[in-house]
């Protein structure tokens, strides 16, 4: 039976598949090789026995050491090839996570804290130490133990009975043990990540913590997150012991077995003393390989696991977008909810029930109703984070889910009350990427009079700001949100308590730029500064 990280395993080696020959065609002539050496050494016992030095000594002596020689050489081009495949795999794992977290359904981050997403990442690095283990070393043994047994072969046939056996031993090992110890490697790993995520609330939380360290409850908490990690951690290491138990018994079987029927042959005279040591030395050979195999169980574990881990992110349902309408003119854009209704999948009770209203273009809106009744969830279905279950949502006569996503996003200007700048400097978090000649940053920069605090910054627009602007006023980093969404004059705002942490002057003077006829823009509010619905066309009650 494939399991779910075997296959991705095997997913992932099928995307390097033409570096993956040439490693294991090096892995080929490696085994074939370090056959010389038995071989070699044979010839010279040989020669020894005659009693006389002569060139062809010589001769098989060099063969020996350019056989080494080789062997260095191609472990060498094994070595230069992983190292593509590592630094590759790690870029690669870098875009996809900067891909897709922003494009994961919105609606399933509701459900999931993302920076401990992010955590995953790590196991990229997991995956980098332990592929050249497995695609070098690992691949060796097994060539070693192959070739070697075919070596044995040669000198009798009952070498290949004694191959057959131990070929069978492994698969039952295998078996027995290998589903088990993939199983519980990823309950390990389960609970490392929810110790890793405690740790970064203490963290994200750590005023709280700190107020009320005398009870200990962040201690207790990692306390019973250690405690399950270590509980998980005993039983793959039980596993783990019992293949290394499985694995010793294997190889007393290969040295036993080997050196008992190579001593029966040579007393029958069916090998020679120089095939007797050849054989010696090729058993050595795959002993030391049946150890190699022993030591990288637990590294095979750690990919297959780190494999899913990061897959679980691969896996998480993407924004579909299908759409091609984009968004024409320079008129505000008119919003119509026809029986629309939301329902969560975890929910029985619909947020929104059957709604239906119509906004006209650059018409500006008030959305009320208690906590509960679904402000901030409409919010969302009107930005296109959310889908709506039931019902037909428009936006200028055509249906949301047939715009193309980035072509509305960029049309429209979406205040949302968390807290969304990243560390970087306030000109990247105004701009995001987007091309504005200095006079359109200037212009937002003045009329929300941001440009009077930048001047005090040493760096200007350029300084840096910390995760989440720690360190600014509250009603700097508001400001900053909105300059965002304001400077490329959007269709269609929609805002969430936008100006929550300005002076009332300043509310003031925004609302009533905002809402004059000038300004061409659809706009749906929440909030419960009254001047909003004082200026206003007219306010939707959602709980009606």
């Amino acid at each position: 039976m494939i399991t779910q990280p075997t296959k991705r395993f095997f997913n992932l080696l099928i995307r390097y598949k033409s570096v993956l020959k040439q490693i294991y065609l090096y892995a080929f002539f490696i085994g074939i090789i370090n056959l010389t050496l038995p071989i070699g050494i044979q010839a010279i016992i040989n020669y020894l026995q005659t009693g006389e030095l002569t060139s062809a000594w010589f001769i098989l002596v060099g063969f020996v050491l350019i056989g080494i020689l080789l062997t260095g050489i191609l472990q060498v081009l094994q070595i230069l090839l992983v190292e593509n495949v590592q630094q590759d795999l790690f870029v690669r794992s870098a875009f996809e996570f900067a891909y897709r977290i922003p494009r994961i359904a919105f609606i399933k981050l509701d459900t999931i804290h993302a920076p401990e997403l992010v955590n995953r990442f790590f196991d990229t690095l997991t995956i980098q130490k332990g592929l050249p283990k497995i695609l070098i070393d690992f691949s060796l043994a097994l060539f070693q133990i192959f070739f070697g047994l075919i070596l044995l072969t040669v000198y009798s046939s009952y070498f290949v009975i004694l191959g057959f056996v131990l070929a069978s031993l492994l698969w039952i090992i295998y078996k027995i043990t290998g589903n088990k110890g993939l199983k519980t490697s990823l309950e390990e790993s389960k609970h490392k990540y929810i110790l890793a995520h405690w740790l970064e609330e203490i963290a994200r939380t750590n005023a709280s913590f700190k107020l009320f360290n005398i009870n200990r409850l962040h201690l207790k908490i990692a306390d019973d997150g250690a405690g399950n990690y270590i509980e998980a951690r005993q039983k793959h290491f039980k596993v783990l012991l019992r293949q290394y138990w499985l694995f010793i018994g294997f190889k007393l079987t290969i040295a036993g077995g080997l050196l008992i029927l190579g001593s029966v042959l040579v007393f029958q005279e069916k090998i020679n003393l120089g095939q007797f040591v050849a054989a010696e030395i090729v058993i050595i050979l795959i002993i030391n390989s049946v150890e190699k195999v022993i030591r990288l169980i637990e590294t095979i574990y750690d990919v297959l696991t780190g494999l899913e881990k990061i897959g679980y992110i691969t896996d998480l349902e993407l924004d579909t977008d299908k759409g091609t309408s984009s968004v024409n003119g320079n008129e505000g854009l008119s919003v119509s909810a026809q029986s629309i209704s939301v329902v969560f999948s975890e929910e029985n009770k619909p947020v929104i029930d059957n709604l239906s209203f119509d906004i006209r273009p650059n018409e500006k809106v008030v959305l009320q109703g208690p906590s509960g009744s679904g402000k901030s969830v409409l919010t969302k279905l009107l930005s296109g984070l959310y889908t709506i279950n039931k019902g037909e949502l428009l936006i200028n006569d055509i249906p949301l889910s047939h715009y193309n996503l980035d072509n509305y996003f960029a049309s429209i200007g979406v205040n949302l009350p968390t807290n969304e700048l990243f560390e970087g400097s306030i000109k990247d978090n105004i701009l995001m990427g987007r091309d504005f000649t200095e006079s359109q940053l200037n212009e937002i920069l003045q009329f929300l009079r941001l440009d009077e605090f930048i001047n005090f910054q040493v760096n200007g627009i350029d300084t840096i700001m910390d995760s989440g602007g720690r360190r600014f006023p509250r009603s700097i980093i508001q400001k900053i949100q909105l300059a965002r969404i304001l400077i490329h004059k959007p269709k269609l705002l929609i805002l969430e308590e936008p100006l929550h942490f300005l002076e009332e002057s300043e509310k003031i003077r925004i609302i009533d730029y905002l809402t004059s006829d000038a300004y061409k823009a659809t706009i749906i509010v929440v909030s419960d500064f009254g001047y909003w619905q004082q200026k206003c066309n007219r306010t939707i009650n959602l709980n009606l």
